[in-house]
């Protein structure tokens, strides 16, 4: 396919340098920075400089609040029946409709992992996406890390508390992890190992195992040894699974405020 990206920051930058090594299309980059791409990308400064050439499918990679600014420029860019995909969060599809008519839409809620290979990332498409459009924007997301099809745009907000907010939940865990461990007296270079370590031995080990993830917890947690007494404290009265539902909860209620 002839694909045109409009706008290219880092998000955009790290996935189209995985989708130039995990397939055969061909990429058009529009972005007033120019950034630094593989060779086999073509990046311009600005749509005048594409001489009306259209593309098969157009990829929506700038800030939500310059979409109604930018992307009318864009319309006549669309080959007909060519699929737009917008990686901008919060710009709801009905939107892009009163920008671009009927067209096949799909929007995408990837995460920053998917900086290294290992994202999730919420897929949603209209009505008008063929079988097939929706498995070469499947195959883009794939490549990436993770993608999850969604029945709905409110499930995709949902996607969003989860998984696109997601990280930064886990990025304080962490931090908090490490401070508690130099709490009990290692340097700092120290506990975040030792943080690091386990978690991410402990992610793994759940990601290969079939058992339910209660049934691991409770495997490594001994009677009145421990594990418990740790526990106990974590989660005194449910406290942390109310702090991971309030967390959650806000994170979605402000994507629902954004649309």
């Amino acid at each position: 396919m002839n694909i045109l990206m409009i706008g290219c920051g880092k998000m955009g930058g790290a996935m189209l340098r995985r989708w130039c090594d995990a397939s055969d299309h061909s990429f058009t980059v529009i972005d007033p920075a120019k950034p630094d791409l593989p060779q086999k990308v073509r990046v311009e400064a600005d749509l005048s400089e594409l001489g009306g050439e259209i593309f098969d499918m157009i990829i929506v990679a700038i800030k939500p609040q310059m979409i109604e600014a930018v992307l009318p420029d864009y319309k006549n860019s669309l080959k007909n029946g060519g699929v737009v995909v917008s990686i901008a969060a919060g710009f709801a599809l009905r939107n892009f409709s009163k920008i671009l008519g009927d067209v096949p839409l799909v929007r995408v809620m990837p995460n920053l992992p998917a900086l290294i290979g290992l994202g999730a990332t919420g897929l949603y498409a209209n009505t008008l996406c063929s079988t097939g459009q929706k498995k070469t924007v499947e195959d883009l997301m794939e490549a990436v890390g993770r993608a999850f099809w969604v029945g709905s745009e409110d499930e995709l907000d949902k996607v969003t508390a989860i998984s696109g907010s997601g990280p930064g939940y886990v990025f304080q865990i962490i931090e908090s992890y490490i401070a508690a461990a130099e709490k009990l007296g290692f340097k700092p270079d120290e506990a975040r190992a030792l943080v690091l370590q386990t978690i991410l031995g402990a992610t793994e080990m759940a990601n290969r195992s079939d058992e339910a993830i209660s049934a691991l917890r409770e495997s490594v947690t001994s009677k009145n040894g421990t594990t418990e007494a740790g526990l106990n404290a974590l989660n005194a009265n449910g406290a942390l699974d109310t702090l991971m539902r309030e967390t959650t909860d806000a994170a979605y209620k402000r994507a629902i405020e954004l649309q």
